[in-house]
């Protein structure tokens, strides 16, 4: 029996800053939304299997929406996100300059919120809610 599309009640949305070079906008992209996998269990699907039973990862069970942002937009991003309590992952400019995960978070760490250089966040939750925390952005092209 063939399984019916799933509609989601849930958004998971990247913002990005416009002004990345674009292996910094794909970096980027990549490590937010390896945060929200590895925190929200419910966004992760059922592992792949091809006909010859070699196995996969699995992966996201709905889509990822990517938009663009000036700072601007992404720092009110992240404080509707911070007022909804919304999961959510963050990169900031100072993290180009590390090369391991113990300094990303330093870096991250040596910054009050209010003063964080943010160049992506990622964010899951409600509909409606991810909508208001995206306000302002739009789709990357």
């Amino acid at each position: 029996m063939d399984e019916q599309p799933l509609r989601f009640d849930t958004k998971i949305a990247v913002l990005l800053r416009g002004d990345l070079a674009p292996w910094q906008r794909l970096n980027v992209t990549s490590f937010l939304v390896s945060g929200l996998g590895s925190q929200v269990p419910e966004v992760i699907g059922a592992p792949y299997e091809d006909a010859d039973g070699v196995a996969y990862l699995p992966m996201f069970r709905q889509p990822v929406l990517v938009f663009e942002a000036t700072k601007e937009v992404l720092k009110a991003a992240h404080t509707r996100a911070l007022t909804r309590a919304l999961p959510r992952a963050v990169f900031t400019a100072d993290l180009f300059s590390t090369g391991n995960d113990t300094d990303n978070r330093a870096a991250v760490r040596a910054v009050p919120t209010a003063d964080l250089d943010l160049v992506g966040l990622a964010v899951y939750g409600p509909k409606g809610g991810v909508d208001k925390v995206v306000k302002g952005a739009r789709m990357h092209p």
